[in-house]
């Protein structure tokens, strides 16, 4: 079995950046900085509604001043801001493997899309001409943010981008584990980023999934999604870049195609790729110590994804959705969540053991299966650290990642 190996994440979300301060806020419940909000209607001086959104409240690092207008979003820039803590492994990765063996593979689900903004309001000014703004293709494609990572380190290797939904960072980790095990590269630079957006939330709205308080995962009072923004990434490889031991250790992909918004109700795509991921990993159920859940508080998922977990793992492992602090960060979520498992896990950030308490109103719905949420006394159990993340998306698709140590 090839061994996968993931340096420390880059990770930045409205709950702040870096792993280290993300493990410390989840596992000392510091308040959530989900906010209620109509800023993206007013930083486009259009009237709308207010949303509860995880918004990223740190000042974002400058472009460098020479770098072309194809590669400016703010996407990228959040992008951009978050690499500057994994900038030792890539640097590490270039001078052992050299440009031309480091692949980039980066999910996202809206890019730049905002950045056409002004293209769209200048039409609506000025009927059938479009000719007052320029439409900006490349700030809009799904591979933006791969090229621009490409291009900023000057990377050779096979570079592309990722949509799936809300699976994107989870398939782009498990994309780059296929191509270390065809050794088509020695690296790679993988994970997920999602900004902010009028056209998502939106368009989330549209599906009357979103709420208005705090989302309230597996509570009978729950009453929707919030969407959240932010990144992460990880430099995967075969042999380790930094002191770290956490592997990737399996995973497990499938599309159910139930319908094109809501999972399949009896979980089916979700319990095959749970299985399929226990089966990559070759372990148990009964080892995995942590499942950092999907959980987005709607009632689709909620009972999807109970009855899956029930009916793999019982009322026996641990489960928790971090969704009420970092919001739904929809094509980086599976990547921010990963982050946050390998935090968990990481025996430098997490001597203690303890696993972070589910944030919710503690009122479990009676229609759905018990599953083992955690509170403050909850802590790893076995004696090694496996936990798994997991992703769902539009269309059935449905992702397991397994991290955890090894023996090595």
């Amino acid at each position: 079995m090839t061994a996968l190996y993931l340096s420390r994440p880059a990770i930045l979300s409205c709950l702040g950046e870096g792993i280290a301060h993300h493990v410390r806020a989840l596992l000392e419940r510091v308040d959530s900085p989900l906010t209620l909000s109509d800023h993206l209607f007013r930083a486009e001086n259009l009237s709308g509604s207010a949303y509860m959104l995880g918004s990223i409240r740190t000042d974002l690092r400058p472009f460098p001043v020479s770098l072309a207008d194809k590669h400016r979003s703010r996407n990228n820039q959040v992008l951009w801001h978050c690499l500057q803590q994994l900038e030792p492994q890539i640097e590490v990765a270039i001078t052992k493997f050299g440009e031309h063996r480091i692949a980039v593979v980066i999910g996202s689900s809206t890019t730049g899309v905002d950045e056409n903004i002004p293209v769209f309001k200048y039409e609506a000014a000025h009927p059938n001409d479009w000719s007052g703004a320029t439409f900006k293709q490349q700030q809009q494609y799904f591979s933006a943010p791969a090229d621009f990572i490409a291009h900023q380190y000057g990377l050779k290797g096979l570079v592309y981008g990722i949509s799936t939904a809300c699976t994107s960072g989870a398939k782009a980790l498990i994309t780059a584990a296929r191509l270390l095990k065809a050794n088509i590269c020695d690296a790679v630079i993988c994970g997920g980023v999602d900004t902010l957006s009028l056209l998502t939330v939106k368009g989330f709205n549209s599906l009357s999934v979103l709420s208005n308080i705090r989302t309230n995962p597996f509570s009978v009072n729950r009453q929707g999604i919030n969407i959240g923004e932010g990144a992460a990434v990880f430099v995967m490889s075969r042999e380790k870049l930094d002191d770290t031991s956490v592997q990737l250790l399996g995973y497990g992909a499938s599309s159910d195609a139930y319908h094109m918004s809501s999972p399949h109700p009896e979980g089916e795509g979700a319990i095959s790729s749970f299985y399929a991921a226990l089966a990559s990993a070759q372990v148990q159920p009964h080892q995995i110590g942590w499942i950092n859940l999907h959980g987005t508080g709607t009632i689709h998922n909620d009972q999807m994804e109970s009855l899956a977990v029930s009916a793999i793992f019982g009322n026996e492992t641990f489960c928790t959705s971090t969704k009420p602090y970092t919001g739904h960060t929809l094509g980086a979520a599976g990547a921010i969540e990963a982050a946050i498992l390998w935090g968990m896990i990481d025996r430098t950030l997490n001597p203690n053991g303890q696993l972070p308490a589910q944030l919710w109103d503690g009122q479990r719905d009676p229609q759905l299966p018990s599953i083992a949420l955690t509170d403050s006394h909850s802590r790893w159990i076995n004696d090694k650290r496996i936990g798994a993340s997991s992703s769902f998306a539009f269309g059935g698709n449905n992702t397991v990642l397994i991290l955890g140590e090894t023996d090595d």
